[in-house]
């Protein structure tokens, strides 16, 4: 049996210990997929007194992950503590200076430093991989670099944070608020330490930027995404859209167009019968679509112990098999920097709005909307329950039209006087 592959494992929360229940209870199975034996040697994290649901007495301990990434008797550094910079930075750089090839869970770090850390495991004859990074248990990795290889890709789209797909499915399914369904969220450990990285549309937005360089050969531009949360979506908003035939998602599209790399990760309406529609909870759902392939669907759990730690051990295994590819599916010298587009290609948008009930108040919106040349599909007067007399609920549906122009005529409409608040356009996306 040839030598075993060597790992030093960073970070024993929920994905770390994943990890080690994985290569415990499946060695022989991993030793004869792999063609070798996988051990752990060496593990680190902040506390070592902490009880954890394994078995780690096996293991060398190292309070500093960077000392764990230059141990001499660790072949593969695996990095599952997070954050973008600091320890986790620092770790994988050494890792990769000391020879050793990296398996990642990090996303943040990848987005943010993936070019350079492209870069230098390349120069070194090394690789990484980040299976786990994005979209939990799903393997579009491997589809964007090895499956679709021959594919010119057109579009990458979907619901990759699980988090924001349970409080929008919750609030739907519960008639629930989204403060409410928020605070739900939090109380069952679903929110990052910082929410906003969940529901500012971050995290997800992080794993866009990184499918889109692999799609369109591009140097990681997560500065460049558009982003948008879940934060303004209503209970009204929800109910609207479901009466309408749709569901609300946070969904990320990439596409490369003729003005350069469209990166955008904003709540969209969605048809209630096509598949995003019907993801439920916290799945995660990731559309490719290639010019020989036409659409791929990939759904899977998003996050969690096993998932992640499932992904984890895949990337181990290819590198256990001698199987490497460069980070980003090509070389990192000819990842191009992308032309960033903002997003221009025309969609139908669903427009909520307040406005003072009185006469000739919906003409002049009206006339804001078409003097931008927008075509109104529908428009209609909702009653809300406990609204004033003074005031009415107004839904436009619009027909296709270009972003630019939809914000113009939301810039006019406050200048007519008749509306209160402000107004929630949302994108009804074709999938």
């Amino acid at each position: 049996m040839p030598a075993p592959l060597r790992l030093g494992l960073a970070g024993l929360g929920t994905v770390g210990i994943g990890v080690v229940k994985i290569v415990q209870r499946h060695a022989d199975l991993i030793a004869a997929r792999a063609g070798r034996p996988v051990t752990i040697t060496a593990v680190s994290a902040r506390d070592r007194a902490k009880t954890r649901d394994a078995d780690l007495s096996g293991y060398a301990w190292e309070t500093d992950p960077v000392a764990l990434a230059r141990r001499d008797d660790v072949d593969v550094f695996v990095e599952v503590m997070g954050g973008h910079d600091g320890p986790a930075k620092a770790a994988t750089e050494a890792a990769l200076a000391a020879g050793k090839d990296v398996v990642t869970a990090n996303k943040a770090l990848l987005a943010h430093h993936g070019q350079a850390l492209a870069e230098a495991a390349e120069a070194t004859g090394r690789a990484i991989r980040f299976e786990a990074a994005v979209a939990g248990g799903i393997p579009v990795i491997k589809a964007l670099t090895e499956g679709l290889a021959a594919n010119q890709m057109r579009r990458v789209m979907g619901v990759m944070n699980g988090t924001c797909n349970y409080i929008l499915t919750r609030m739907q399914n519960a008639g629930l608020p989204y403060e409410t369904v928020f605070e739900e969220a939090r109380q069952l450990g679903y929110l990052e330490a910082d929410p906003n990285l969940d529901v500012g549309g971050i995290d997800a937005g992080h794993k866009l930027s990184l499918l889109a360089a692999i799609a369109f050969g591009t140097k990681v531009s997560f500065d460049k995404v558009e982003l948008e949360g879940i934060g303004n979506v209503s209970i009204e908003d929800i109910r609207m859209a479901d009466d309408m035939g749709y569901h609300i998602k946070l969904l990320g599209v990439a596409q490369m167009t003729g003005r350069g790399l469209e990166q955008r990760m904003t709540p969209c309406l969605v048809p209630a019968e096509s598949p995003l529609g019907q993801l439920q909870g916290g799945t995660n759902m990731v559309v490719l679509e290639g010019d020989s392939v036409g659409q791929i669907v990939l759904r899977g759990p998003g996050a969690g112990e096993g998932p992640t730690a499932s992904a984890v051990m895949a990337d181990v295994i290819d590198l256990a098999r001698g199987f490497r590819l460069p980070t980003f599916g090509r070389p990192a010298a000819t990842l191009v920097d992308p032309v960033a587009a903002k997003s221009a290609t025309p969609a139908p948008y669903y427009i909520r709005m307040t406005l003072l009930d009185k006469p000739g108040a919906l003409a002049k919106v009206a006339t804001c909307i078409g003097e931008a040349g927008i075509s109104i599909d529908q428009m209609r007067q909702i009653n809300q329950p406990g609204e004033q007399d003074d005031k009415a609920t107004v839904l436009i549906v619009t027909h296709k039209a270009a972003p630019a122009d939809i914000g113009w005529a939301l810039s006019r409409i406050p200048e007519t006087g008749v509306l209160v608040g402000a107004p929630v356009a949302i994108r009804i996306e074709e999938v």
